[in-house]
Parts: C-alpha cells; sequence; structure tokens
C-alpha cells in the first residue's frame, strides 16, 4: 500500500528527540520511504530545520522546528496489524517506570531482528506498543543468553545509562557454569578482544593484542568434578567478552556451540542441557530520572537450576534460590 502527503509537515522536537541525528530521525519518521530518497531530500534542501538547510549529521536539539515536504510512502499492508506480545515475553517483563522496562529475557530469543531473525525482542515491544514515541535497547545479550535486559522510554535515559556503562557505574554479573575446575576463588581478567567477521558471514571474536581492552572479574561460586559453577562481573561490555575470557583461559562455558567443547558439550546434552549455560543474574545502577540506587535479581532458570543438581547427584537445590522470581529493591 503506497501513502501519499500531499502537504507539508512541520514538527517540533521533544526532549526523546533531541540528540538524534537528523538523517537516522527522518529514517524512522518516514517509514517506507526508501533511504537514498531521504538522503536525497536532505541534499536538496528540502527538509528544513529551523527554517535552513541542515547536515544529515546534525544532532536535533530540544524546539528545533523541521519542515518535512510531501512524500509518498510504502507500507506492507500487514503494517497495519499490531500482533500482540507474545505471552512469554509479556509475562517476564519484571518492572516499568516513566523512564525504563526490565525484562527477564528467556534463552532463544534474539534481542532485535536479523540474519533470518523478523522480528526480536525490541521489534516485538515495539510492535506491542504502536503508541511508544521511544524504545531502545540499552544493552544487548545474546540469543542463547537468559535474564536481565534494560529496554529505555526515554532518549535522556538512553543516554544517561550508556554514560553509566562507559563508566563502569552499572554492575552486570553473570552465572556460567564451565568446563573444569576454576583454580582460582577470584580472578580479575584483563585480555583485549577483536571482532572480525568470517567469509561465510559469522561474528566471531579473538584475543588480540591490537583489541578493545576488556576485563571481567570472575568469583568461584562451587566445583564439581568436571565442572565449576562462577559469576561474572563485566567490567566492560564487549561482544561474547565472557565467553571468549574464559575459552581463552581454558574454561569453555557449557553448551556454548562458538567457543565451547563440542564433545563436553554432546556429554551435557545426557544430563538435560539444551543451550548455553549462561545467564545475566544481577543488575545494579543508579535510575537517571529520580537517582534511586536499583538493583534487579533474576535466579537461574529452572531448566539450569536441573542441570546443577544433577551434576550434585541430589533432589536438593545446589544452590539457595533467591526469594521471589524477581527482585528490585532501593539501596
Amino acid at each position: 500500500m503506497t501513502l501519499s502527503k500531499a502537504f507539508v509537515e512541520w514538527l517540533e522536537v521533544d526532549e526523546d528527540q533531541a540528540g538524534q541525528r537528523l538523517d537516522n530521525f527522518l529514517q524512522g519518521y518516514l517509514k517506507g520511504v526508501p533511504k537514498s530518497h531521504v538522503y536525497r531530500l536532505l541534499r536538496s534542501g528540502e527538509v528544513r530545520v529551523n527554517s535552513k538547510r541542515a547536515d544529515p549529521s546534525y544532532r536535533l536539539q530540544r524546539q528545533d522546528r523541521l519542515r518535512i515536504p510531501p512524500v509518498r510512502r510504502t507500507i506492507p499492508e500487514k503494517e497495519g496489524v499490531v500482533l500482540p506480545l507474545p505471552i512469554s515475553l509479556r509475562s517476564e517483563i519484571l518492572h516499568e517506570d516513566e523512564g525504563l522496562l526490565v525484562l527477564n529475557k528467556p534463552a532463544g530469543v534474539a534481542v532485535h531482528g536479523g540474519s533470518g531473525i523478523r522480528l526480536g525482542v525490541i521489534e516485538q515491544l515495539r510492535q506491542d506498543r504502536p503508541e511508544a514515541r521511544f524504545l531502545e535497547l540499552v544493552h544487548r545479550l545474546d540469543r542463547d543468553t537468559s535474564g536481565l535486559l534494560l529496554v529505555a522510554k526515554k532518549r535522556a535515559v538512553l543516554v544517561a545509562l550508556h554514560e553509566s556503562l562507559r563508566h563502569n557505574r552499572m554492575e552486570k554479573s553473570y552465572l556460567a557454569l564451565v568446563q573444569g575446575q576454576f583454580p582460582q576463588a577470584r580472578q580479575h581478567v584483563r585480555l583485549p578482544l577483536h571482532k572480525y567477521m568470517t567469509a561465510s558471514g559469522e561474528r566471531r571474536v579473538v584475543i588480540h593484542a591490537e583489541g578493545k581492552p576488556s576485563e571481567t572479574l570472575f568469583t568461584r561460586l562451587r566445583t564439581w568434578p568436571e565442572a565449576t559453577l562462577l559469576e561474572a562481573r563485566l567490567l566492560t561490555g564487549r561482544t561474547h567478552q565472557i565467553r571468549v575470557h574464559l575459552a581463552h583461559l581454558g574454561f569453555p562455558i557449557a553448551g556454548d556451540d562458538k567457543y565451547g567443547n563440542h564433545e563436553w558439550n554432546h556429554q551435557l546434552t545426557r544430563l538435560g542441557l539444551k543451550r548455553m549455560f549462561l545467564h545475566a543474574a544481577r543488575l545494579s545502577f543508579v535510575h537517571p530520572l529520580d537517582q534511586r540506587s536499583l538493583v534487579f535479581e533474576a535466579p537461574l532458570p529452572p531448566a539450569l537450576i536441573q542441570i546443577l543438581t544433577r551434576l550434585t547427584g541430589s533432589g536438593e537445590e545446589p544452590l539457595p534460590a533467591p526469594a521471589g522470581r524477581v527482585r528490585q529493591k532501593q539501596e
């Protein structure tokens, strides 16, 4: 379906739109318009900011006045159909306020679309909430990683939380089951990571002297003859950081099909492990809007607790489960 707006639109930039590049804003606002046409409108000067031409890289300011020329938009027929958020995701919304949303993401669900995945968590949220003016991922989790995921509902919140991540003011802790007996009770790992694409288009990460600085703090929680349960606190947030650091140390994560031990993974399937044993268990940060110190905790999913129970060889849970499914507290 093609819609044609035969009139000029005038928009005033609000606080949620401020800070975006002009070209990125237009691509989101003019849905269905080819990217090449958006840049053509900018080059021709048909798009104006405060009655002047503007560069595509211009950062919008609050109360800027935008002129959007008449433009034809091609919108797929299905776009008008809003599908409800799957119950599996809706029930995992742990906290929501005017600035942010906290999800306990299940394993096997991508955080965003791409690589053959039409809808990830963020696309499903936007589709479920067509009235929402702003929804953006604060950080990402691998598809096979479960646990706590932050979504910003205001641009100011997104910017502030990204600043907290950059300056290590947000605590992110994971639980990982690794092969072998981890020798140290606590180990601070500093290993630079380099990201690249294989010839087949697969994203990979390796330890490399010219890579980006990466730090992880590992704490040993429990050991078995063939495995160790670790807490991994991210001090930087690089792609596949925990997975690559542990694999390099010789303690690959259980079920990791990219950096793990395939023979051991195959053995673990007999215990019922059908995913990577990596879970985002704890987030601690200051809320950008009211400056509350918040802590969110998500216990291990039952399927992962079952694996630990089978390693232990008893009917008891090997670790005490947190009170309630998820805790949020003010410190």
